[in-house]
């Protein structure tokens, strides 16, 4: 087994050397963003981390990931201590740059562990000695070398590789029957990033119907007699106990924490339209209101002037089709993923039908969810290649 796997380090060693290659090349507005936060973690109390507002990039990422820059801090200020004063806009000496970049490769370990784990999870063919069409092999190339990921960590600049070990890590040991370590390591996630709200729904209904409920019917339909609460008080616990651990030292600013996080005033796009339904949805108001105008059906001067890309705090107007509110965008979601959620609940398929419906899950948020990112598509990219790999 261990020489089968020698292949491992080499693409894991390969493309990290890959990732070097890109230390002194472009980035975008993200690379001052981070560097802001490592500020506002280091030298202010904590009391003041979700106020303080000196530069445009404010902190608007869940306490653990907060705390996560806190202890990035203190390794930055032995490359450049300059970096870390909150007056310091645009701040971004070589040995700034240096340790940002080498801090998104350093992390991106846990990646490739969670990557290594999901291939572990994964059958080799028997008799085949060709490594290439080995579907362990096939997994790590796809995940490892996901070229998406490599240009939004390590030329854009952001730390997803990371992020996407916990979601990785935790639907493996979903994987191997593990379920406890798989709801703890998402709690965690979820209090890392909150954009892995868009799979929670999975996560719960899964869990729900296959940890809480221990017996099916013959006929594959749910038990109800075999529920567990001590295994519903568990889950739960575990939740609360991360969510605690994470906004405990906020409880008193909550409402500050949350307008940050949840800043539902940002509009409907993201500056960088996602390719989902709302784009769709703008340029139709777009093409029909200029129809109108060229047609004099309507008067150009009476209409609102629409600004639907806001990439900070900016309320829109659609000029002529009605605008779209955050509730609006729920429902859509919610009516979207029900279908999923309901096949894992009356016919579940194990981890691998868990699995399929945290891809749809991600796809349904995309399309119809608010402010969506265009980067937000790597979600079900990542899972999208495991179950290509199961099939």
């Amino acid at each position: 087994m261990a020489d089968s796997w020698s292949w491992f380090p080499a693409l894991a060693v390969g493309v990290s050397l890959l990732k070097c290659l890109f230390i002194g090349g472009y980035r975008s507005t993200d690379f001052e963003v981070h560097r802001n936060w490592l500020a506002i973690t280091h030298s202010l109390p904590v009391s003041r981390w979700y106020h303080e507002n000196t530069s445009e990039w404010t902190l608007d990422y869940p306490p653990l990931f907060a705390w996560f820059e806190f202890a990035l801090s203190h390794a930055a200020q032995h490359f450049d201590s300059d970096m870390l004063v909150v007056e310091k806009l645009n701040y971004s000496s070589p040995a700034a740059v240096l340790f940002q970049r080498l801090s998104v490769i350093f992390t991106d370990l846990l990646f490739i562990f969670a990557a290594r784990e999901c291939c572990r999870c994964v059958q080799e063919q028997k008799g085949s000695r060709d490594v290439l069409n080995q579907p362990p092999f096939i997994l790590a190339a796809l995940l490892l070398w996901n070229f998406g990921l490599l240009i939004v960590d390590h030329i854009h600049f952001q730390y997803n590789g990371f992020l996407f070990g916990f979601l990785l890590l935790s639907v493996a040991k979903h994987l191997q029957s593990r379920h406890l370590q798989g709801a703890l390591l998402f709690a965690v996630l979820l209090n890392l990033k909150h954009i892995y709200l868009y799979v929670a729904p999975a996560y719960g209904i899964y869990l729900l119907r296959s940890y809480c409920f221990t017996q099916d019917n013959k006929d594959g339909s749910v038990r109800w007699s075999s529920f567990s609460p001590l295994r519903l008080f568990t889950l739960a616990g575990i939740v609360v106990s991360v969510c605690t651990l994470s906004f405990g030292p906020f409880i008193v600013t909550l409402p500050q924490v949350l307008s940050r996080l949840f800043p539902f005033k940002r509009g409907l796009c993201h500056a960088y339209w996602a390719p989902n339904i709302w784009a769709l949805y703008n340029v139709l108001d777009k093409s029909l209101t200029m129809l109108g105008v060229r047609l004099k059906l309507l008067d150009e001067a009476e209409l609102p002037r629409a600004s639907m890309t806001g990439g900070l705090v900016q309320e829109f107007q659609h000029s002529l089709l009605p605008s779209v509110s955050p509730f609006i965008t729920l429902v859509c979601t919610l009516l979207a993923i029900l279908p999923a959620l309901a096949s894992i609940w009356w016919r579940p398929r194990g981890a691998r039908g868990f699995l399929r419906c945290l891809l749809l899950c991600a796809l349904a948020s995309f399309i119809f969810g608010w402010h969506v990112h265009e980067k937000a598509v790597l979600i079900a990219i990542l899972p999208l290649r495991r179950v290509f790999v199961l099939l």
